[in-house]
Parts: structure tokens; C-alpha cells; sequence
């Protein structure tokens, strides 16, 4: 990779001609790693303060001038909630596995309303913010980064509502909540794979942005979100488990609902993230040096 960086030299006086020569050209070479890492964190360290503005930024822009402001984070999955237990749950009856089947669909909808929303906006952030990329250098990687971590906030609040159906329902915490955090930093990585591989893509190839929120529909429903692991068929769950959101949102229930936990399919999830998540890394990393020249 060699992206080059212009750099004037107009912020200040320059007392020699030679030196004042020198400065209106500061390169700064993009390459590939040569390590087994396809990211480089202490470029990442180095900004992090513009990960923690553009997060601030994505926060205050999204809840300016709206009546409700957070209060969309919760009602965005109550209503959904809402009409599917009304149409799947009492007029077409699908099993819900023992447990109130508003429960079931608003403890799958937590973690795929945060997946879903930080794919979208992390998969269009690049080009969204066309007009920082052309003009300043900086990590590249940390816009989809920031697009993904400030969904973590709406995710939080969800859990609120989340809590207070458990306890309407009185479902009890047990010592399973303690393994909650592994599913949801794995939660946080699939988003980030697939948000960056997109982005990615998308800034190459717009069709990726318009198709997006219709795979993302299709995802939806061949993951176990409105109905249980229990309804797919014995012969067909190791092809259905290769859904990497299927333990995601399986271990999500069981640690909050005192479920048993599918360990081989979570064993599935895991394995798919991380070599996602590599490939992801790596694919921007190749792909990075052009953005300012395509965007």
C-alpha cells in the first residue's frame, strides 16, 4: 500500500526557504502489516479521543431535536415485540419453549436490534464521512469503530425494559448472568467484522449499501430471534448453528432466562467471529489506501 498524505507547512513561519521546501510534502505510507495482526492498535491508541468524538458525535446528532430522545431505543423493540406476540405468538401459535413468548422475542431482539443497527450505520459510515477521509489522515478503521460502539450505549439501555419484563414474568437472575459479557463482547465483534467488511465494500461498490438492510432483513428471520432454537428439525441444527448469531442470541437467553446453553453451537459462533473478524481486519487493511481516491 502506498497511500501519500499531503502535508503543507502554512501553519507557521518558516525562517529558511530550504526548510520551508522540505515541509510542503510530508508522506505518511500506508502498507500492509507484516504481522499476524491485520490491524495495527497503537495507530488506534494514538486517536483514540477521535473514537470517543465521533461516538460523542453519532450520539448527539441521532437524539438532536426528537421528542422522544433515548426513549426510541426502547420502543423501537417493545413494538416489535408487541406485534409478533399479537401475530406469531396468539393467532399463529409458535412455540416459545416454556417461556412467555414476549420474553423470548424481546431477549432475542436485544442483541439482534444492536447487531442489525450497528451493521447499518457501520457499513455506511465511511461514506458518510467522505469529507474527513479526503482531507485529514487518521485510522480509517476507527469510523466503523465508532459507528459499532455507540450502538453499545442504545444496547445498555435495552436492558432496562429487559429487566423489567423478567420481573412482571418473575424469571430470576441466576449465576448464569456472570458469562452474559463473553456473549457480548462476541456480540461486539461480529457486528465489527461485518460492519467493516461492508464499509469497505461499500465505498467501492455503492450496491453494497442499498442491498445491506435486505440482508439484514433475511438474517433476521434465519436466526432464532421470533421463535426458539427447538422448532428447526434434529437433522438440520449443525447447518442452522453455522448462523453465527444462532449461539449469540442462544447464550443471551440462557444466561438471562436460566436456559440451557448449547455449548457446540456457541463453540460454532465463536470460531466464525474471530476468522470473520481477521478476514475483516485484513480485507480493510488492503482496501484502505484507495478510499480517498473512490469515496
Amino acid at each position: 500500500m502506498e497511500t501519500i498524505v499531503q502535508q503543507t507547512a502554512g501553519d507557521g513561519p518558516v525562517s529558511n526557504p530550504s526548510e520551508k521546501t522540505s515541509l510542503l510534502r510530508f508522506p505518511i505510507v500506508l502498507e500492509p502489516t507484516k504481522s499476524w495482526m491485520p490491524i495495527a492498535l497503537g495507530d488506534i491508541w494514538a486517536y483514540r479521543e477521535l473514537l470517543y468524538f465521533l461516538m460523542w458525535r453519532d450520539l448527539k446528532v441521532r437524539y438532536k431535536q426528537t421528542m422522544l430522545g433515548a426513549a426510541w431505543v426502547i420502543m423501537q423493540p417493545l413494538v416489535m415485540t408487541l406485534v409478533f406476540t399479537v401475530f406469531l405468538g396468539k393467532l399463529a401459535r409458535v412455540p416459545s419453549a416454556g417461556l412467555p413468548y414476549a420474553l423470548l422475542v424481546f431477549s432475542g431482539l436485544i442483541p439482534w436490534m444492536f447487531f442489525s443497527s450497528a451493521v447499518t450505520t457501520s457499513g455506511n459510515s465511511l461514506v458518510g464521512n467522505a469529507h474527513l477521509i479526503t482531507k485529514v489522515y487518521f485510522p480509517r478503521l476507527i469510523v466503523p469503530m465508532a459507528a459499532v460502539g455507540a450502538r453499545l450505549v442504545d444496547f445498555a439501555i435495552s436492558f432496562l425494559v429487559l429487566g423489567g419484563l423478567m420481573y412482571y414474568y418473575r424469571i430470576p437472575l441466576t449465576s448464569k448472568i456472570a458469562i452474559l459479557p463473553l456473549f457480548a463482547v462476541m456480540l461486539t465483534a461480529l457486528a465489527l467484522a461485518v460492519g467493516t467488511l461492508t464499509s469497505a465494500w461499500n465505498v467501492k461498490y455503492r450496491d453494497v449499501g442499498i442491498i445491506l438492510p435486505v440482508l439484514i432483513q433475511l438474517w433476521m428471520f434465519a436466526s432464532p430471534i421470533v421463535y426458539p432454537v427447538e422448532i428447526v428439525p434434529e437433522r438440520w441444527r449443525q447447518l442452522y448453528a453455522l448462523n453465527p448469531m444462532v449461539g449469540l442470541i442462544g447464550g443471551f437467553r440462557a444466561a438471562l432466562l436460566n436456559r440451557d446453553l448449547d455449548w457446540k453451537a456457541f463453540a460454532v459462533s465463536a470460531v466464525t467471529t474471530v476468522l470473520l473478524l481477521w478476514y475483516a481486519l485484513y480485507d480493510f487493511r488492503r482496501m484502505e489506501r484507495r478510499f480517498a481516491d473512490v469515496v
